[in-house]
């Protein structure tokens, strides 16, 4: 038997309703949800278009590494990939040999190469005694960045102005059974820290610094490195569209929450008025029933 529509015999209205006490304490509800939904599609929206992607772009503009960051474990997005100068002194003895690393040095033509990078330990006196990690240069092998880096421990110890570009830490990585275990593969300044021999007494930075050649770095081909690839990081959207699509996502909820109220108040009105037209044929059938008839269908 197919389904009936109710018949609505007038009152109660759908607007009377929505005005009984439980309804209004619903819509209250509802508004409460919708205004928190609106909110943070506001904030979504607000973290969607970036204000300060010009300073996140100037990363070729040499500035002073305090300028963007301190010694601390993390890295600032602004500091990520900037060009930095930074003073201070190379500890002797606390050279390391990063394996497996590619290069392609200064002729963009040539094919990368996969070499070894010397990493040394800088301390800035004036700075608590803050260590560094310094990717110094890059060697064809590891037998030439050992090399190297006896080279530069009888450099004499001297305080040095350098430039470089700071990048975060690589993730540690478990050594491959086939892989010499004396040598890292990437480079975790956290992990180098227990590997000096120089225990740091100060903060150490986060991230790293991969050495420019300039005039008062160590003459890398004195010692036998080239200068490592330093390539400028890509630019930051100024509109971020997974963000957008967030914030339309809340406002979409917002809408929900007040189409539900409406919608269980629409059902409690059209069940209200099956009970009257229920009621009504009960009663219609009673009373033909004392009146001996048959009610039509």
């Amino acid at each position: 038997m197919a389904s009936r529509t109710p018949e609505y015999l007038g009152e109660p209205t759908l607007g009377q309703i929505m005005r009984r006490p439980q309804w209004i304490a619903a819509l209250l509800l509802a508004m409460i949800v919708a205004a928190v939904f609106a909110w943070l599609g506001q904030w979504q929206m607000g973290n969607a278009i970036r204000d300060n992607v010009d300073d996140l772009t100037a990363t070729e503009t040499v500035r002073p590494i305090d300028d963007l960051t301190e010694p601390i474990a993390g890295i600032p997005e602004i500091a990520a990939g900037a060009v930095v100068s930074v003073e201070g002194t190379f500890v002797p003895g606390d050279f390391s040999v990063i394996a497996e690393r590619m290069n392609q040095g200064a002729d963009e033509s040539a094919e990368r190469r996969e070499g070894a990078w010397v990493v040394g330990h800088l301390v800035r006196t004036e700075l608590d005694d803050a260590s560094l990690a310094v990717a110094v240069g890059w060697a064809p092998s590891v037998a030439d960045a050992q090399r190297a880096v006896e080279r530069l421990t009888e450099l004499p110890e001297s305080e040095r102005a350098l430039e470089g570009r700071y990048l975060p830490a690589e993730a540690p990585e478990v050594p491959r059974p086939d892989a010499d275990s004396r040598y890292m593969r990437t480079m975790v300044p956290a992990f180098l820290a227990n590997e000096w021999g120089h225990t740091p007494t100060g903060p150490i930075y986060g991230g790293y610094l991969v050495m420019h050649d300039t005039a008062q770095a160590p003459a890398l081909a004195e010692v036998g490195l080239e200068s490592i690839d330093s390539v400028a990081p890509s630019a930051p959207e100024k509109v971020s569209w997974l963000n957008v699509f967030y914030a339309i996502e809340w406002v979409v909820f917002a809408g929900v929450a007040l189409f539900l109220w409406y919608r269980l108040a629409r059902d409690a009105w059209e069940k209200e008025h099956e009970m009257l037209l229920l009621t009504a044929e009960a009663e219609a059938a009673e009373s033909a029933g004392d009146s001996g008839t048959t009610p039509k269908p």
